[in-house]
Parts: C-alpha cells; structure tokens; sequence
C-alpha cells in the first residue's frame, strides 16, 4: 500500500485515484499519523457487505441471538402475597 502525505493526496488526486483504481487501497497521512485510506469502489461494497447484516437479514434469521431460558408452560411460580 503506497502511502500519501495530504498535501501530495491534495495536489495529485487524480493520481492518487489512478493508484487506488490500478494498485489496491491508498493511504493518506496527515503530519505523518495514518489518517484515512482510498479503496476502490468494489472493495468498499465487499467489505460494507461483509461488515454487518441488513436488520431483514436479523429478522429473517433462524439462529438466536441469546440462549434464555424459558420456564415451561405452568411451571413459574407466583410470588406470595404480603397482606399489610
């Protein structure tokens, strides 16, 4: 991955998108700290896809999400009765 400090990212973007498009995921730095990284377009949506399900995706599935318990029909007891 080629790294761009910001200034060169700002004065040569058409390049900088040329090395994204051709060479894969481009990094910008700002006063030499890692500030943000160019992908390409395809990897974005694979990565964004990949990252989380669609909340219909959650609702449609068939696997839980937490392991409860639940008590058989009849079988919860009820709490007693305090008579003040």
């Amino acid at each position: 991955m080629h790294t761009w400090p910001v200034q060169d990212a700002k004065d040569k973007f058409s390049e900088l998108l040329d090395a994204c498009i051709h060479e894969g995921p481009q990094l910008v730095t700002r006063r030499g700290t890692e500030a943000a990284v160019l992908v390409p377009i395809d990897e974005w949506h694979r990565l964004n896809h990949a990252a989380r399900p669609s909340l219909k995706a959650l609702l449609l599935s068939d696997v839980g999400r937490v392991d409860w318990e639940v008590p058989p029909r009849g079988a919860a007891s009820r709490r007693p009765v305090i008579e003040l």
